[in-house]
This record gives structure tokens, C-alpha cells and sequence, in this order.
């Protein structure tokens, strides 16, 4: 992501952490500068040293992390890199918890339970809460205790529905990355995230930084490959040469983060329509795709009328190789979904456009295939191109990370209206 190098007037300083400072942006309402400091630290900055070029570092990780979850749909309060070592964020009252998620015991789990071998795999992944309290080292925290401490922010009181929603984000933050990683063999092995109340919204995001200090990486799954802070907790002793290896490791994770934002595995959907009247419930699936980042092209085409022109349109897609979904919208009798799908071994779903007179008898044209066919029928324009999503997402991670979120953010809107209809029957 290229920084936006343009001048800021800085305010105060509202708050200064162990790696970062942040500071009011009076030109921008409602958002903050947050900026990273060439230090790393551990236990709690029982251990701390200065390492030239950090803050770039964690920038550059922090920015493409949090690109990567704005645009697959995760609320956060990043806006925007600015320059190499800062970012500006929503300005949020923070919640004093981190959230930990875990796919393998490791650290300080086993310390907390043990008889727990190293290794061991959580499905799903595990998630804990620490109330951040240095003096009193950080203690975890249960569910209840963040319920009774009763906390208010940005005027959100935090409750049982805030806890929930911070609960799901986790897991589906971490899942997102977890598998964002797997293409550079990669092992997200746990990591830690904080939530803030955002003072314009007034919504929970996510919020703080997620940088090389934030999780576990283990290329190939090798903890001996560790490439995050923890090799820089193992040091026995800080020497000019170890925190060289420390600050290759750190680099290491900001040059392939980067990668994160990209993918090599692409597809396409093609929708092929019985006629143009049908173009409207064809443009909803165009539209639905291009939610998921899914190119999606219109063509007309009557398996009855013209078979070897719609044959033709078929061959045409298969033959430059790119991996496409046919989605056939056909209504009537629909001939155009059962042809395709007994021609190409693609995948075929059907979406017919029924009508309110003929519909209950049209759709069993869809429904009731000859033996040997496989494509199943979705009336809803937005179901198909949901479909055809999942069947990408298996291979592109950021296709699938748009269907996670989606899958939270229905999560949320749903837990929000039912404390609403609560709080109005009351």
C-alpha cells in the first residue's frame, strides 16, 4: 500500500504505548494518527530495546492487515497509511481487553494448563480474554467478569450482545488471516487483537495494530521457523547480532504481507440467459458477484433454439482456462442449465427467473434432471452468486474472506435487532 505522504497538523498527544503514540488530527474529525516507535518489547517491557527500522516495519504489516479486513467486510478503524511509520485510524474509546485466538497450544497456554502437550490443535480455534493491566501482569479474564465490570464507552455499555460480537470478530478475524496465510505456507498459530467503540459510530471495530507483535507465524507449521516476536522472547541474551536476526524475521513477515492483498488463483461466473427479457434477474447476479470481487460476464443464448450456438458460447469459456461457474437463467422449460451441465465439467447452477403464474410448474424443469446431470437450482439471484463464491473461495482466500465476513456481519445485524426488540419491550 503506497503512503499517503501529504501533511497533517497534529493535535495533542492522547495516548503513548510501549511501540506507538497517538495523537489527535484537529483537520480531521473523529480520527487520530496513530504512530509506531523503532522499540520492541516483552514481558510487559521488562525487556526493551530499540531496533532501527521497526516502526516501518509494523506499519507496513499493520496497513496491509487491516486493508486486507476493511475490504472483505470487517468493521475497523483503520482509514488510511500515512507516510512509512504512521497510520490514521477513527479516533475509538478502547476496550481494556485483548483477545487472544488460538490454533495450537503453545506459550503461555501451556503454562496455564498443563498436561497440555505442544501442538495440540483447537476446532474450533480457542479465544481468551486478558484485561490489560500491567501492574497486575495482564490477568485472564472470564466472560462474566467483563459483563459485571460494567464497562461504558463512547456511550456503548458493554454487555452481554458487545461480549458476543467481540467473541465471533475474534475467531472470524483470525480465521481470515489463518487462511490468508495458508498460500505462503504459512501457519497462523495464534495472535492477539483489540476492540474499540469508534466516538462518531459509536459501533464496536477493531481497532489498535495487528503487527509482527501481535501473533505466531511458523513457516511450514516449523516452530523452529518462527518468523514473530517470540524469537526475540526466546533471546537468552540481546546482542547487536540477535537483534539483527530478530529484525530479519520482522521483515521477512512485512515483505510477504503484502501478499496477503493478492492471490493467484482467479475465476469467473457466466451467466447465460434464454433472452434478454430476463436481463434484470441476470444484472442481480452481476451485481451480488461483484460483492465478492468476482468478474461476471452476460450472454444470451436458447439451448432450444440455437444448441450448437450455445455450445459454442460453452467451449469458448473452457478453452482459456480460466476456472469459471456457468450460472443458467432460463425460465419455462428450462432447457439451458441441463445441456450445459451434461456438455462441460464446469459447474452449472441454475437461477430461473420464475413468474408468478407459471412458477410452481416452470421450476421443476430445473429440478427434475436426467440421470447424470449435476447442477443444483437457486432461485435467488444472490444466492447463486453465493454459490459460486464458495465454490471459488476454496481456492482464493480473499474471495473466501468475503464470505466469512459476510457470514459475521449477518451474525451481528441479527444480535443487534434482537437487543433492540428487547430493549423496546422492556
Amino acid at each position: 500500500m503506497a503512503p499517503v505522504a501529504t501533511e497533517l497538523k497534529l493535535g495533542k498527544k492522547i495516548n503513548e504505548g510501549k511501540t506507538k503514540e497517538v495523537y489527535e488530527l484537529p483537520d480531521l474529525a473523529g480520527c487520530v494518527l496513530m504512530q509506531s516507535k523503532d522499540q520492541i518489547t516483552a514481558g510487559n517491557a521488562a525487556r526493551k530495546d530499540h531496533m532501527e527500522g521497526k516502526a516501518a516495519i509494523s506499519n507496513t504489516t499493520t496497513s496491509c492487515v487491516f486493508q486486507l479486513l476493511h475490504e472483505s467486510g470487517i468493521k475497523t478503524a483503520f482509514v488510511r497509511k500515512h507516510g512509512d511509520t504512521a497510520f490514521i485510524a477513527a479516533q475509538c474509546e478502547m476496550i481494556p481487553i485483548e483477545w487472544v485466538c488460538r490454533r495450537v497450544a503453545t506459550g503461555s497456554f501451556l503454562k496455564r494448563n498443563p498436561g497440555v502437550k505442544e501442538g495440540y490443535k483447537f476446532y474450533p480455534p480457542k479465544i481468551e480474554m486478558f484485561y490489560k493491566d500491567d501492574a497486575a501482569n495482564d490477568p485472564q479474564w472470564s466472560e462474566e467478569q467483563l459483563i459485571e465490570a460494567k464497562f461504558c464507552f463512547a456511550g456503548l455499555t458493554i454487555g452481554q450482545t458487545e461480549v458476543d460480537i467481540m467473541v465471533h470478530s475474534t475467531q472470524a478475524i483470525f480465521e481470515i488471516l489463518e487462511k490468508s496465510w495458508l498460500p505462503q505456507n504459512c501457519t497462523l498459530v495464534d495472535m492477539k487483537i483489540e476492540f474499540g467503540v469508534n466516538i462518531t459510530t459509536k459501533e464496536i471495530v477493531l481497532a489498535d495494530v495487528i503487527d509482527n507483535d501481535s501473533w505466531r507465524l511458523w513457516p511450514s507449521g516449523d516452530r523452529s521457523q518462527q518468523k514473530d516476536k517470540q524469537s526475540y522472547r526466546d533471546l537468552k541474551e540481546v546482542t547487536p547480532e540477535a537483534l539483527q536476526m530478530v529484525k530479519r524475521n520482522f521483515e521477512w513477515v512485512a515483505e510477504r504481507v503484502e501478499l496477503l492483498l493478492k492471490t493467484k488463483s482467479h475465476g469467473r461466473v457466466v451467466v447465460l440467459m434464454g433472452s434478454s427479457s430476463d436481463l434484470g434477474h441476470c444484472e442481480k447476479i452481476k451485481k451480488a458477484c461483484a460483492n465478492f470481487g468476482i468478474p461476471c460476464e452476460l450472454r444470451v443464448t436458447s439451448a432450444h433454439k440455437g444448441p450448437d450456438e450455445t455450445l459454442r458460447i460453452k467451449a469458448e469459456y473452457e478453452g482459456d482456462g480460466i476456472p469459471t461457474v456457468f450460472v443458467a437463467v432460463a425460465g419455462r422449460s428450462n432447457g439451458l442449465g441441463p445441456v450445459l451441465s451434461g456438455n462441460t465439467s464446469y459447474p452449472v447452477v441454475n437461477c430461473p427467473p420464475l413468474s408468478a403464474d407459471w412458477g410452481s410448474q416452470d421450476v421443476w424443469s430445473s429440478l427434475r434432471l436426467p440421470s447424470g446431470l449435476g447442477c443444483p437450482t437457486i432461485l435467488s439471484p444472490e444466492g447463486a452468486a453465493q454459490f459460486a463464491a464458495q465454490i471459488f473461495g476454496l481456492s482464493n482466500h480473499l474471495v473466501w474472506a468475503k464470505l466469512r465476513s459476510s457470514m459475521l456481519n449477518m451474525w451481528i445485524s441479527l444480535k443487534q435487532a434482537d437487543k433492540k426488540l428487547r430493549e423496546c419491550s422492556l
